[in-house]
């Protein structure tokens, strides 16, 4: 059996790649493996797909003889969060982060609150396996009280990161994007004095991340032209991802908010050997401004786990993606778009500068064009020897370019699509070999197949 864990859990279309079975066995297989006698926490997004996994989920744990507590709709870092706070034996987040509203997921954390190893990964995949049981979905899907005490002390836990300033005198936007951030981004920056504007705040699982939200920029634009602000701030269908918006409409994406902060640590000099982790997706003009400051850029493969690994193992305080996966020593390394969002707001106060001017003393980014070359298969599902092909050809391909710019080219693990970034000094070069590039991998490719 091929594995079932792509780079963030298990992810898939609801009721193909993932269903109500495949769910049950997760849940019953996290509380066979899991030492902690503690409940197991559970949260999910707004997808309307959510209840039933839940109630799978949910079922499989009880069968293992184990109980759970179920946090509701939330964003995800509340429970790695709540895991550690409440000594709970770990989590799962049902949710498929910034994917349309057809696909869902299944997030693990262990009891550290940390996303599980490959390890534990394959001990749940061995359980599964052996587990031959295919059960069927209950006619009707019963409801489960939700612990809005433990929603209350996440809440608390960002607020308090804030050392006493507020935001007042700030106008900021919010896009929620219908998704986890309905249930708490508002109340924070109200909380904390500012004025805020939210858009797509509806709890909406049909609309979760569809034009709107940290992967579509336009209509937080549209609010700031329509009623100016001093920022705005979009999240992913999670939360656990943040893009800020300036006044002018310039992108606050996640190498801005490495290069930003990384910098606030360095003059505190609070950042270990003034290192920042990021992944191969950052931006050159990045690493070559934060390198002329005197700092040290360390890249991973794309996906927070390696971003967060790299932490651990070199002693880092902030690390994270291009996409505004931000990783802080704040809360321990996990990622959280609203977190995130009232630590730039907090520096722009405390600094007494807006956005547009902070944003503007960042550095300038090298032309990068990402493009995704769709297919009709699941890469990961692939026998091995074609499997192996199709690297070697990736491979071939990155070596020929990487003389004139450099080219990353990786197969995502939660869609059927290779993605090719390609960086140069100038818009008509990246445009060129992004074009050549992405025409020629694709034709390689069906030859394999075919």
């Amino acid at each position: 059996m091929q594995s079932i864990f792509g780079t963030d859990g298990i992810r898939g279309r609801f009721n193909e790649e993932l269903n109500y079975s495949l769910a049950f066995k997760v849940g019953y297989a996290l509380g066979l493996t899991s030492d902690e006698k503690s409940p197991i926490l559970i949260g999910r997004d707004t997808r309307i797909s959510g209840d039933i996994l839940l109630q799978a989920i949910t079922q499989g744990i009880n069968e293992s003889g184990r109980k759970f507590l179920n946090l509701g709709i939330c964003p995800t870092p509340a429970i790695p969060f709540l895991i550690k706070q409440e000594n709970l034996s770990s989590g799962i987040m049902i949710s498929a982060s910034h994917n349309p509203p057809e696909y869902n997921g299944i997030k693990i954390f262990d009891h550290n609150g940390e996303k599980i190893t490959r390890y534990f990964e394959n001990k749940i995949q061995k359980l599964i396996e052996e587990t031959n049981q295919n059960i069927s979905v209950p006619s009707e899907v019963m409801p489960i009280n939700t612990n809005e005490d433990l929603m209350d002390i996440y809440i608390k836990s960002l607020i308090q990161t804030m050392d006493g300033i507020n935001l007042s005198g700030l106008k900021i936007i919010l896009d929620t994007c219908y998704g986890s951030a309905t249930t708490c981004a508002k109340k924070i920056f109200q909380s904390l004095g500012a004025d805020v504007r939210v858009i797509n705040n509806s709890k909406n699982g049909t609309k979760i991340n569809m034009n709107c939200g940290s992967t579509n920029l336009e209509p937080l634009k549209k609010a700031l032209r329509a009623s100016p602000a001093d920022m705005g701030f979009s999240f992913d269908g999670d939360a656990d991802r943040v893009i800020g918006i300036d006044s002018k409409g310039n992108v606050l994406d996640g190498d801005h908010i490495l290069f930003l902060w990384g910098r606030e640590l360095m003059e505190q000099k609070i950042l270990t050997n003034n290192l920042l982790i990021s992944t191969q997706m950052a931006n050159l003009g990045f690493e070559k401004a934060w390198k002329k400051i005197g700092g040290i850029l360390y890249r991973t493969d794309v996906g927070d786990k390696y971003v967060h690994n790299a932490i651990k193992e070199k002693g880092a305080v902030l690390g994270g993606e291009q996409s505004g996966h931000i990783l802080s020593k704040i809360n321990d390394f996990s990622g959280d778009g609203i977190l995130t969002a009232i630590q730039i707001s907090k520096y722009c106060k405390k600094k007494n500068i807006n956005l547009h001017d902070w944003l503007q003393s960042s550095f300038e980014p090298f032309p990068q064009k990402l493009t995704n070359i769709n297919l009709n298969f699941n890469i990961n599902k692939l026998n091995p020897k074609t499997k192996i092909l199709i690297d070697q050809t990736i491979e071939n391909f990155q070596a020929i370019y990487s003389d004139n710019c450099r080219v990353y080219i990786r197969p995502s693990g939660t869609e059927p699509v290779i993605r090719v970034l390609v960086e140069a000094k100038n818009n008509k070069k990246v445009d060129y070999l992004s074009n050549e590039i992405t025409n020629k991998l694709f034709l390689e490719i069906n030859k394999i197949i075919n």
